[in-house]
Formats: C-alpha cells, sequence, structure tokens
C-alpha cells in the first residue's frame, strides 16, 4: 500500500513537473517568436485564424519534442531534490523502499513522456511542420524563393541520368540539359538541348534546338535533331524548390520512401536524412536515460541545494545535446554512419547513467 502511494505521488510530481516546464517553455517561445514575425505578418496580411490555427497551433507541438528530453531531466532534477532536502529520500529509503524500486514510478513516467514524443515526433509532427511550412511560404517570407541550382547531376530513375548547367525555381528553366540513358552499364542514349524548361498545363518538360544521339552494339550512332521535343521525366520543380529542413513534413513512411528516391539518385543528402530519421527514435528513448541520470545525482542531498542540483542538472543534459550535435555532423560528413552516430550519445550517458546509479544513496 505504503509503495502504490508512493508510486501515485512520484508519477503525479514527475508528469506535472514535465508539462508544466514544457507549458512556460513553449509560451515564452510563442512570445519571442511572435514579436519577431509580427511585422511580416502585417505587411503580408496574414489572417489571424491562420496565425493561430496554421501556425501556432502546429509550432507547439515541434518545440514540445524538441526540449523534451532537456525539460524531462530539469522536471526529474527540480521535485526529486525538492524530496531529498526535506528529507523524503532518506525516509522512503528507511522504510524499506529500495532505491531500486524507488525507481520504478520514475521509469513508468519516462515511459509515458517516450511514447507520446515517440508518437508526436512520427505522426502528429510531421503534418503539422507541413501546414506551418505552407503558412511560412504565404505569409512570412517577403521575397520569393526562387534560387538558381548550379551543375545539377541526379539518376531520376534506374539508368537514367539528368544534367543541368544552371536551373531557375522562378522560371522553371534550365540551360544546357542532358539525358542520359544506360542499360547493362552502357550508354544507350543521350539527348542534348539548349534549355528546358517545366510546362505547368502539360506537366512535361518542353526543351529546345536539341539532338539525340543513339548509340547501337555494333559502334553505330544514329543522330536525331529538332527545335521542339515535349518529354516526360520522373523530375519536377519540386526536387529544386524543396527546402532544406523538408523532411521534417514527411512521416515516417514518406521520409523511407523518400530516402529510396535519394539514395536512387546519388544524392549527397542521404547521410542527413538518415540522421532525421534516426533521431526520431533515439531522441525520444534519451528519456530513460536522462531520467536515470537526474535522479541519481538529485536524492542526495548535498550543499547548495536545489541549485547545485539544477545546476549539474543543466550541465549533463546541454552536454547530451552537444554531444548530439556533434556526432552527428559526423555522420553528415560521411566519417561515421548515421544510426552509429545518432545513438553514441545515448550509448555513452548510458555508461553514465549507470556510474551515477552506482554512487547513489541505497
Amino acid at each position: 500500500m505504503i509503495a502504490k502511494k508512493l508510486d501515485v505521488y512520484i508519477i503525479k510530481k514527475f508528469l506535472g513537473t514535465y508539462f508544466f516546464a514544457i507549458f512556460l517553455i513553449i509560451l515564452i517561445a510563442v512570445i519571442f517568436d511572435f514579436s519577431e514575425k509580427i511585422d511580416e505578418f502585417m505587411e503580408n496580411n496574414a489572417p489571424a485564424h491562420a496565425i493561430i490555427f496554421d501556425y501556432y497551433l502546429n509550432f507547439i507541438p515541434y518545440f514540445a519534442v524538441l526540449f523534451a528530453p532537456l525539460f524531462t531531466f530539469i522536471a526529474v532534477i527540480f521535485f526529486t531534490s525538492r524530496m531529498a532536502y526535506n528529507t523524503e529520500i532518506i525516509a522512503i529509503l528507511s522504510s524499506g523502499v529500495s532505491f531500486r524500486r524507488l525507481l520504478v514510478p520514475y521509469f513508468f513516467g519516462a515511459t509515458i513522456i517516450m511514447l507520446f514524443n515517440l508518437l508526436l515526433g512520427n505522426y502528429v509532427i510531421p503534418k503539422a511542420n507541413h501546414t506551418r511550412f505552407i503558412f511560412e511560404e504565404n505569409y512570412y517570407y517577403t521575397t520569393p524563393h526562387g534560387f538558381s541550382e548550379r551543375d545539377y547531376h541526379s539518376q531520376i530513375e534506374p539508368g537514367i541520368f539528368a544534367y543541368f548547367e544552371n536551373f531557375n525555381t522562378t522560371s522553371n528553366y534550365g540551360r544546357l540539359f542532358s539525358l542520359e540513358k544506360f542499360k547493362d552499364g552502357r550508354l544507350v542514349s543521350k539527348l542534348m538541348s539548349q534549355d528546358a524548361r517545366w510546362d505547368s498545363t502539360k506537366n512535361k518538360w518542353v526543351v529546345r534546338n536539341y539532338y539525340i544521339r543513339d548509340y547501337e552494339k555494333d559502334g553505330k550512332e544514329t543522330i536525331k535533331t529538332g527545335s521542339v521535343l515535349d518529354t516526360a521525366l520522373n523530375l519536377s520543380p519540386e526536387e529544386f524548390r524543396r527546402r532544406d529542413n523538408a523532411v521534417e513534413a514527411m512521416s515516417l513512411g514518406e521520409l523511407n520512401k523518400f530516402i529510396a528516391e535519394q539514395k536512387m539518385q546519388g544524392s549527397s543528402r542521404v547521410n542527413a536524412i538518415l540522421v532525421e530519421k534516426y533521431k526520431r527514435i533515439a531522441f525520444p528513448f534519451s528519456t530513460f536515460i536522462l531520467t536515470l541520470i537526474g535522479v541519481s545525482v538529485s536524492s542526495r542531498k548535498v550543499r547548495g541545494g536545489i541549485g547545485m542540483h539544477i545546476g549539474i542538472g543543466l550541465l549533463v543534459s546541454f552536454s547530451y545535446i552537444l554531444f548530439l550535435q556533434f556526432s552527428t555532423q559526423f555522420a553528415i560528413s560521411g566519417e561515421l554512419a548515421p544510426l552509429i552516430a545518432v545513438w553514441i550519445p545515448n550509448i555513452l550517458f548510458s555508461f553514465v547513467a549507470l556510474f551515477l546509479y552506482k554512487l547513489s544513496p541505497k
């Protein structure tokens, strides 16, 4: 009976402190974000209902997950150190409840937070980000997002490679376009043209002043020329216009499909996209690690009280986030496998958590 009451008491404290801390940081983030962007909203005549429902209502879950591990740790540190300062931890251990048994409600609360963030990160936030990105394109950015892509070369289908010397996303126009077709590792056809433009009415590319060179197995070549040619390609202007953080608006299924496409095209962004995929699982899992570290650090009454515990907690949590960012950069540069880079901080801090657990009061 005592243990059950203790479980309910700790779970309420844990979840209550966590959601209150998240509420405060989101409130502060919304205020600062609104004060920064209000001029652009007014200049672009953003409707009030769109600002509230399309932008900020979808802004909130993104920040809730972004700061989840940090505030899980702070929540544990805050209420556990208060319990230690009021000698509640000593009383609990003296009553016959082991420190290992004391961790049960903490891990139950951490499981709820982990599942909550896992669900948000993989299914809710991608849809929310999609709506938020559309709002930003319509009402926040004051200049068009057209830009020029230079030396674009990609495999758009197995054995088919497209090349643009230059492509402008505002006019959907590219200069010096070529299309190469390979079969069994042999070049069988090559189309070259002065330019190519996307025709949105036909959903096709229109190439001008082109010639096609077909290569036969016996070494003979056939050349065709013309002034205008419509051609359907597995390539759209959206490929050039896609935001760098567009993967944040993709569900897990969409992300897996996009990764397969990027691998086929030989994109240099594959590692960065894989990092995004693996972080969606590794980041929520860190809740357990940081919870164990938080309880182990703050369950002992020390000189400096709650302030000392919170200071140590902030140091450890920011070290974790910094180490995660540091390791993922090695993955993006190709020096580490993305899966290993994302999980290295969890593995290393698991050893830190076990070490601190050994030192915790029993």
